[in-house]
């Protein structure tokens, strides 16, 4: 496991020139040759990095499904995220595209660096990368170019802010495209919905549940494939609801058919579910059906 903490070191690792900034850099991906004659090599890096990349021979798995990265695909890895490359060792064409590379200290003081966490694509997988249209492609590069050509130029008082806007301009796009993409991949999207369900039920039909409690955002995610971040963004956008609110709706659906049709006490129907405490079962419901679950039975005596 490598740990780079600067763009330098990097830049090094990668046979690279040094960076022409110590805190922000564009790389031309097809540059990049580190060298190992491994298949894997897993690090984590102390700043964030934005990959546009075409030509990358490998096949990756987009949530349920594969798709070739021929076209533009963009990725982005925050500080202290572990990163793992697959390397293909008898690759023919050589990957191509464009590296975006900013320190934290770079944003330092700026409205940026108040935001940036924001962004829930920096906690999407590789597999949930996102894949630009020709025009999209072009957009993020001429971002890219114009970041560029601000840091190489003589550095003034309004370069910093220049390049900033350039950086945030890049992931408002970015955030357009995702949602863009959330739609375009509907039927996917929609099989992926069917299948959390599926899970769903599972898991509060098992006697499992009773040893590991109610299934977490994390646990779901995991089970599809998915991260986290990515799942829950999803589903916003095609059911308006997160992961978190799907596995809540879940637990009233559940409690009202445990409430209606058996004699169980609310603890034990708390138990069942995977509450710990009968009182945060409670709590749920009244908040999710703005009555009590003794009051919701009361109505089926």
């Amino acid at each position: 496991m490598y740990q780079f903490k600067s763009l330098s070191e990097f830049h090094r690792y990668s046979n690279l020139p040094k960076p022409e900034h110590p805190l922000i850099s564009l790389v031309d991906y097809s540059k990049v040759n580190y060298p190992t004659d491994s298949d894997e090599i897993k690090w984590v890096q102390d700043f964030y990095s934005i990959g546009l990349k075409r030509n990358v021979s490998e096949k990756f798995n987009y949530g349920q499904q594969p798709y070739d990265f021929n076209e533009g695909v963009l990725s982005f890895v925050a500080p202290q995220q572990i990163l793992n490359i697959q390397i293909n060792q008898n690759i023919e064409v050589k990957s191509s595209g464009w590296l975006l590379l900013i320190h934290p200290d770079f944003l330092w003081n700026t409205p940026l660096a108040k935001i940036i966490k924001n962004y829930d694509f920096f906690g999407y997988a590789v597999n949930e990368a996102l894949f630009l249209s020709e025009k999209e492609e072009n957009i993020i590069i001429d971002i890219l170019k114009n970041i560029q050509r601000e840091y190489q130029a003589n550095i003034d008082k309004f370069s910093e802010n220049i390049i900033i806007t350039q950086v945030e301009l890049l992931l408002n796009y970015a955030e357009r495209y995702y949602e863009r993409q959330f739609i375009t991949r509907k039927i996917n999207n929609h099989q992926i919905l069917v299948k959390l369900e599926e899970k769903l039920d599972s898991y509060f039909n098992s006697s499992d549940i009773l040893i590991n409690g109610v299934p977490t955002v994390t646990q779901v995610a995991n089970d599809l494939n998915l991260s986290p971040n990515y799942l829950s963004s999803m589903l916003k956008v095609i059911s308006g609801q997160s992961t978190q609110q799907h596995i809540q709706n879940k637990i009233i659906e559940k409690a009202k058919e445990k409430l209606s049709t058996n004699e169980l006490s609310i603890s034990e129907i708390a138990y069942e579910l995977g509450f710990e405490y009968p009182q945060s079962f409670s709590k749920l419901f009244k908040q999710k059906t703005n009555q009590s679950p003794m009051a919701f039975r009361a109505r089926f005596n």
